[in-house]
């Protein structure tokens, strides 16, 4: 078993309760002992579902009132006049054939990947590439879109989207350790309504089973969610 170090140590023993409140637990990151660079802030929903199960499969897409602070890159793939419009709105990379080789070869690493209807024949094939990554363009998430602009800037601000994964748990980032315990806190409650929202109809009793929140290089602290 890997030796804990002293600064993982510090920070286990200053987390002394099993369940704390979303906004002191947001105080308690802050308090820990931090990394060399500006950690991002993760949540994780542990829920009561059944990943075989097509209708639980939870998905949704949300813009964070105060954005992630990750720079991100955003490739679109795009014709015509909104070649342009995605390159002054913001875009890193547009282009169509030669886009879709670019992350065959993953030469460029894209974050969020945007589409207009009309290049989504060259878009599907890559859908062994951008699904397992969960970045696929959907319409369901406005990655697919013929409001190029707008698609553009909404993931500049801080538009995210999220998905359980093959244990029913949903990873996401809401933020940085240097923005303010009130940019945090809504963060976190638009993504936890959101998610809460996003409940089956078939599905009975419990929900959540778990929330936890950490820093990149923090323990998790579990959330209290009956208290939100």
């Amino acid at each position: 078993m890997k030796k804990k170090s002293r600064k993982m140590q510090l920070n286990q023993n200053q987390i002394k309760k099993k369940f704390y409140d979303i906004k002191n637990a947001i105080k308690i990151l802050k308090k820990l002992q931090p990394a060399k660079f500006i950690e991002s802030i993760d949540a994780s929903f542990s829920l009561n579902i059944n990943p075989k199960k097509h209708e639980h499969n939870i998905r949704g897409s949300i813009l964070l009132p105060h954005g992630t602070g990750k720079k991100i890159k955003i490739a679109v793939f795009t014709t015509g006049d909104n070649v342009k419009i995605a390159q002054t709105s913001g875009a890193d990379f547009v282009g169509t054939e030669n886009l879709a080789d670019i992350i065959t070869k993953q030469t460029i690493k894209f974050d969020i990947v945007i589409a207009s209807p009309e290049t989504m024949e060259i878009v599907k094939k890559l859908g062994p590439i951008l699904g397992p990554r969960g970045i696929m363009p959907n319409p369901k998430f406005g990655t697919v879109s013929t409001n190029i602009k707008q698609s553009v800037e909404e993931a500049r601000r801080g538009k995210i989207t999220y998905r359980s994964d093959k244990s029913g748990i949903i990873h996401s980032n809401f933020g940085k350790i240097n923005f303010s315990d009130n940019d945090l806190y809504e963060n976190f409650l638009i993504l936890y309504n959101s998610i809460k929202q996003a409940k089956p109809a078939q599905l009975k009793g419990m929900y959540f089973k778990n929330i936890n929140i950490s820093t990149t290089m923090s323990p998790g602290i579990n959330i209290d969610y009956l208290s939100l």
